[in-house]
């Protein structure tokens, strides 16, 4: 299929010329790996000495990939992607939270997530982050199949209460759920949490979503015993596929631990287990719906090829495209204006409370290679015919 991701007056159409300046600035600083880790040191200090800093990073890094502080804050950014039928996820994106009032402001904020999916076609899942629900360390204990103390299963009891408070919402609401992937140390737990969901509200059809973490060699056996279990038990599965943002961290803790790597040995390796597992749900499509969240242009132009191979229609309700706010607009812009199914997930919250976040994007950003060089050369290609 013919590359479509070329076409930059298509994916910068919504920015104006000072925006464009902005990104390149951004995108050129972030691909200098010392001035990240400086820059990032730097903010935390000054944000935990409660400096004034807070209208600059806002200008900045924070309104490229951030939609706002609060949910109305977000509206003038959903309702201009959506004149370009580029939807948007909201996705309460503080981080690092401990304590129990926190998961449940966390729970809240999802639940208000839903309440404007509801209400907006510009809006068309709601998201959530499991440690937003609970302690890592308690997943991590799960996991594990450690035993938990008396105040320790009131905790995980309150964790599963989250998971199904929000999950039967967005069933009521017919709201879809995507639920995040995190550290492979947690997962076990989160996954075994979110398969009680699938189990419980996708009956009919795909109301709740796990994540594939496709950077792990070991998905797709994990996926095809899920669907194997979901066609016993009579749900259907629900999954987003990502590369993975943990690899580095990963990495260092099975050389520190002993035990074999759980990330794939190389970039290809990693680039064909996501293929393949593209494949295998578009092959199990009837009882499956798919979120690509991705980055990658050849994973999109074989996700629009299976769309043609199995005689879906571009707009099919179980297939999306997904990419972040602030990056890949090339993907997302040129796919939408082709009418498939293309969501940005539009992080909000508190600034200071978003940095860890934001800290995330920037070094994924330097460690991933040439993403940062492509951004910058499409910028770059857009402004020159900005000026012809």
């Amino acid at each position: 299929m013919k590359n479509i991701f070329n076409n930059t007056k298509t994916a910068f159409s919504l920015k104006t010329d000072s925006q464009l300046d902005r990104a390149y600035f951004l995108f050129g600083m972030i691909k200098r790996e010392p001035l990240v880790k400086i820059g990032t040191a730097l903010t935390k200090f000054a944000l935990g000495a409660k400096l004034p800093v807070e209208r600059l990073i806002r200008a900045t890094v924070f309104d490229h990939f951030c939609g706002g502080v609060t949910e109305e804050d977000c509206m003038p950014n959903i309702n201009n992607m959506y004149t370009k039928n580029v939807h948007s996820i909201l996705d309460y994106s503080a981080e690092g939270k401990e304590v129990e009032e926190q998961f449940d402001l966390a729970m809240n904020k999802t639940l208000n997530t839903i309440k404007y999916a509801n209400k907006s076609k510009a809006i068309p899942f709601a998201v959530f982050k499991p440690t937003g629900f609970g302690k890592l360390s308690l997943y991590q204990k799960v996991s594990e199949g450690e035993k938990l103390d008396a105040h320790e299963e009131i905790e995980w009891k309150r964790i599963g209460e989250r998971y199904d408070t929000v999950s039967k919402a967005a069933a009521a609401a017919n709201v879809p759920l995507l639920i995040d992937a995190e550290e492979t140390w947690m997962q076990d737990a989160a996954d075994a949490l979110i398969e009680k969901m699938m189990e419980k509200y996708n009956t009919d059809k795909v109301i709740v979503f796990g994540t594939l973490q496709l950077y792990r060699w070991d998905r797709m056996d994990y996926l095809k015993q899920l669907y194997q279990r979901a066609q016993e038990k009579g749900y259907k599965v629900g999954m987003k596929l990502v590369r993975g943002a943990y690899m580095e961290k990963e990495r260092a803790r099975a050389e520190e631990y002993g035990y074999k790597d759980p990330i794939c040995a190389t970039k290809q390796e990693t680039d064909t287990n996501y293929n393949a597992v593209l494949s295998y749900m578009f092959d199990n499509i009837e009882n499956m719906a798919i979120f690509s969240g991705t980055h990658n242009e050849h994973s999109s132009m074989i996700m629009m090829d299976l769309i043609k191979k199995h005689d879906l229609k571009v707009n099919d309700p179980r297939v999306w495209f997904g990419q972040l706010f602030g990056m890949s607009d090339h993907i997302s812009y040129n796919l939408s204006e082709r009418e498939f199914n293309v969501a940005k997930y539009l992080p909000f919250g508190p600034v200071k409370d978003v940095m860890p976040y934001l800290i995330r994007r920037a070094e994924e950003n330097t460690s991933v290679a040439g993403q940062t060089t492509r951004e910058l050369d499409l910028i770059r290609k857009e402004r020159r015919r900005r000026k012809m």
